[in-house]
């Protein structure tokens, strides 16, 4: 008998919550379920906060369980209060339908649209645009408990700043649409991050009390480091999965830079290793754990970018730590460029000169081989006359500069 996939999501740490955990574990393993997952159309690429989600979805749909990807069109209008402390950005309906068709492209490497069951996409504006307030009220409405309602998690973090009433409906919304994905498409699960707990517990709860059926939720542990910081964030902002905003050996760095106490978790939760050969490479927590970090690395740049851009990227990667300056990343800047900050900031290197003064007075930075003390140090005459140099920020960042 195939092997159910709540036993495979449970081994590789993305349980966080349940309801009717015996139950769901009885479904999931004698039929095909239909589940969905939300995601917010906020920017024309998913990131990596999204990856865990689709990692978790291909994991189901390996398990012979249909995908919805909801994509929140309707929601997106209003803003979910979920772990912000912001109302979120309004945006026009062709906005939200170019980024669907920028996450499906970007999801189409991960699970399948077509097939027995292949993943379907849906749009919540279709439904949510068209509601007329009162029968929503009527109908919705009445099965939702103000003083219940205060007390999730998702409301209480918003109470100092303010929650203002459009994003109260909030709740609601994403519980509708649960019982419209029912009703249309027999969903019976809704999966996502923890941080979604209660508004996922109203759309399994509005389900029960509406159809008097089974309906269930579940999440997943958030993609977090070991000192409790969301993963996916650098200096430049969000891992982004498109290669335009993230190069693939930006990712691959990213990566390769993982902390030895996170190197195990990203792997049980990011990638198909089998857990016995995950146990392997992070068996030893000294040197031989780079090793680990290298293949992690290529695993979830290959996965994303495909094997030739992971094969240059760790080639690159390769490069730039070991002096190899002509396969490593390199970056043009104007000829006439003046001092060493400025060159970092033009590359990208440092986000501003101000913070490439700051690097450089921290003793971060070298040229060539040489540590580059004064703030205001000019480009050396050596590097321009051979019209390049290798720009070194610390232990990890090493770029060949081209003075074009």
């Amino acid at each position: 008998m195939a092997k159910n996939v709540m036993d495979t999501l449970r081994e590789r740490g993305f349980i966080k919550q349940t309801v009717y955990e015996d139950e769901l574990y009885e479904l999931l393993g004698k039929e095909s379920v239909p589940f969905y997952i939300g995601f917010d159309p906020t920017a024309d690429s998913l990131h990596v906060g999204h990856f865990m989600q689709l990692i978790a979805m291909k994991h189901m749909q390996d398990a012979g369980h249909k995908p919805i990807v909801l994509i929140g069109g309707g929601t997106g209008m209003i803003g979910d209060p979920s772990g912000r402390t912001d109302m979120r950005q309004m945006m026009t309906r062709e906005t939200v339908d170019y980024h669907c068709e920028c996450f499906r492209k970007q999801m189409a490497r991960f699970i399948r649209f077509d097939g027995d069951n292949g993943a379907v996409m849906v749009n919540n504006a279709d439904w949510l645009m068209q509601l007329n307030y009162i029968d929503f009220l009527r109908e919705i409405g009445v099965h939702f408990s103000v003083n219940k309602m205060l007390s999730a998690e998702c409301f209480k973090s918003r109470y100092e700043r303010g929650l203002s009433f459009l994003e109260f409906n909030y709740m609601l919304m994403q519980a509708y649409d649960f019982l419209v994905l029912y009703r249309k498409y027999g969903c019976r699960l809704e999966l996502g991050g923890d941080d979604q707990w209660s508004n996922i517990l109203a759309g399994a709860d509005l389900i029960r009390r509406k159809e008097q059926q089974p309906a269930f939720a579940m999440t997943f542990t958030l993609l977090t480091t070991s000192d409790g910081r969301k993963m996916g964030k650098t200096a430049k902002g969000a891992v982004w999965l498109d290669e335009n905003k993230t190069s693939p050996y930006e990712f691959y760095q990213y990566w390769r830079n993982t902390d030895d106490a996170d190197v195990e978790k990203c792997f049980k939760l990011l990638t198909f290793l089998p857990l016995d050969e995950i146990a392997q490479l992070c068996a030893h927590r000294d040197e031989r754990m780079n090793v680990a970090k290298e293949r992690l690395a290529y695993e979830l740049t290959k996965m994303v970018h495909g094997e030739a851009k992971a094969d240059a990227a760790r080639a690159q990667a390769k490069a730039a730590f070991g002096g190899d300056a002509e396969n490593m990343p390199a970056a043009s800047i104007p000829a006439d460029t003046a001092t060493v900050a400025d060159a970092m900031a033009a590359c990208g290197v440092a986000k501003s000169k101000s913070e490439a003064r700051r690097l450089i007075e921290g003793g971060a930075v070298k040229v060539d081989d040489d540590k580059v003390d004064d703030v205001n140090a000019p480009i050396p005459a050596a590097a321009r006359e051979k019209g390049e140099f290798v720009l070194h920020k610390g232990k990890k960042v090493h770029i060949r500069v081209l003075l074009a």
